[in-house]
């Protein structure tokens, strides 16, 4: 039987066919505009990966932003205890989970096979990737250069907790000619100060996954590490977390 989470966030759509007991396949698609246009592309995937939508083949959770879109879906699960659930199997472990996602960041302790406990930041993209996003886009820059770019500069102090005053920052910095390496270090390290002070808040419990859009970035794992004084692993699965979540409580 096939059990299939499917994760559409406000960037992404991150879709896992899962067995029971290991992943079969994954796949990511962008969101677009339109979560129900998406879900149907997704959908239309599935079906050309052989997937029958058949009661007794397939069971199907969705979970983020746009999850109520999947008209597919038998039910519906917050992305809280779906990514807690997938970073504890990627980890096999109690684990402290931090989702940094496109419109909102998750801390989420994940103890004895179950989410116990967690912290969101408050309703504001300054402390989310939405922010690197459009900082990326201010730049010219793709999420992925922006990210490497990062790497090599030395950060610039972008100290405004609101999105639009920290881009303001940023504006004044392109103006006056400033590295763009160090532009872009001033945005990670703003964006991950932010996140740091979430986990602080929440407290640790046992290793430290990084999951979501940006857990594929090394840079961000390694500041973040710097920053509560702790390793942060990351995982080649990391984004799939919260789809991964929906697809194993699919196959409860």
């Amino acid at each position: 039987m096939n059990f299939i989470g499917v994760d559409i966030g406000s960037t992404a759509a991150k879709t896992v066919i899962f067995d029971g007991n290991k992943i079969i396949n994954c796949f990511t698609l962008p969101t677009g505009w339109n979560s129900k246009e998406t879900s149907e592309l997704i959908k239309n995937k599935l079906i050309d990966f052989g997937v029958k939508f058949d009661k007794n083949d397939t069971k199907v959770i969705a979970t983020g932003y746009g999850r109520i879109s999947v008209a597919f879906a038998d039910d519906v699960v917050t992305e809280i205890k779906c990514h807690g659930l997938g970073g504890g199997y990627l980890l096999k472990e109690n684990c402290t989970v931090v989702d940094i996602g496109g419109q909102d960041t998750k801390v989420i302790t994940y103890k004895n096979g179950m989410v116990t406990s967690f912290l969101m930041n408050d309703k504001c993209s300054a402390g989310t990737g939405k922010f690197i996003e459009i900082m990326a886009n201010r730049m010219g820059l793709s999420l992925e250069e922006f990210l490497e770019l990062s790497s090599f500069g030395k950060a610039l102090n972008i100290s405004s907790m609101c999105t639009v005053f920290a881009e303001s920052e940023v504006i004044g910095y392109i103006g006056a000619g400033a590295d763009r390496r160090d532009i872009a270090a001033g945005v990670i390290d703003s964006v991950v100060t932010k996140v740091s002070q979430l986990v602080n808040r929440h407290g640790i419990e046992g290793k430290c996954i990084l999951t979501g859009g940006l857990s594929q970035s090394s840079h961000v794992a390694s500041k973040l590490s710097e920053k509560i004084g702790q390793d942060v692993v990351t995982n080649e699965l990391g984004r799939y977390a919260g789809a991964l979540g929906a697809a194993i409580i699919a196959s409860k």
